[in-house]
């Protein structure tokens, strides 16, 4: 059954959270991607990432949706390698910082042709 409200994945290395992806608003969409600076390419995000895509797919949606700043270009390429293709680049008013931001939308196909 889809999330009524959203879901929180968290990766733990020695007793401490070193990562977490959660997804809410929407079942397909992925709205948080972390890991700590220390533990980055390790794996720990891409671990993350396909989690939510497979339980995605478990479910019978068709598409994992996610955007992050245009210019974090470690996450983009990160989003690629997992089968991400970006989906439209423009500026997007963000509501939680009260900016104007430089952005992406990315998707990726779950269900097999």
């Amino acid at each position: 059954m889809p999330l009524k409200t959203g879901e929180i994945f968290v990766a733990e290395l020695d007793g401490g959270i070193v990562g977490w992806g959660a997804r809410e608003n929407a079942p397909n969409y992925i709205s948080e991607l972390w890991v700590h600076p220390d533990h980055q390419g390790r794996g720990i995000g891409k671990a993350l990432l396909l989690h939510l895509c497979d339980l995605m797919k478990d479910e019978g949606l068709e598409t994992a949706r996610l955007d992050t700043h245009a210019k974090n270009s470690g996450a983009i390429r990160l989003y690629e390698r997992c089968g991400f293709k970006i989906i439209w680049h423009g500026i997007e008013f963000a509501k939680s910082m009260g900016v104007p931001l430089e952005k992406v939308h990315l998707q990726k196909q779950l269900a097999e042709d």
